[in-house]
């Protein structure tokens, strides 16, 4: 049996700039998926490892489909979730929920993204 979230979308106004944002934050590149459709969504994924534990996901600019108000939360895993709390910070991002224990789950911080999203951020023990 494989972990319930297969894949997560991010919606954003504006890709460079949130682009720029996830690069700062997590240190890693999003690359341009190709769209599916004329008039599709524009994607940057996130670097997949199909033989990794999460889930893989993008960052999606689509007419209809707006950023913020999160009725989904998505948690990225950290070494430490108060780095990337920071990093969120300076990037343009704002921190909602400094570091906080989870007790023996580790820690959590919740961080809006430069879009407007609630994103959380997970370290384990």
């Amino acid at each position: 049996m494989s972990n319930p979230v297969g894949w997560f979308e991010i919606y954003v106004h504006d890709m460079p700039r949130a682009q720029a944002f996830y690069e700062t934050v997590f240190g890693q590149p999003l690359y341009p998926l190709p769209q599916q459709a004329e008039g599709g969504p524009e994607m940057l994924v996130f670097e997949m490892n199909n033989e990794g534990y999460g889930a893989a996901g993008a960052l999606v600019r689509m007419p209809g489909f707006e950023p913020g108000g999160n009725s989904v939360l998505v948690y990225f895993s950290c070494a430490d979730c108060a780095n990337e709390a920071a990093k969120a910070a300076a990037a343009g991002g704002q921190i909602v929920k400094p570091k906080t224990s989870i007790g023996p789950y580790g820690s959590i911080a919740l961080v809006t993204d430069s879009e407007g999203n609630m994103i959380g951020l997970h370290s384990a023990p």
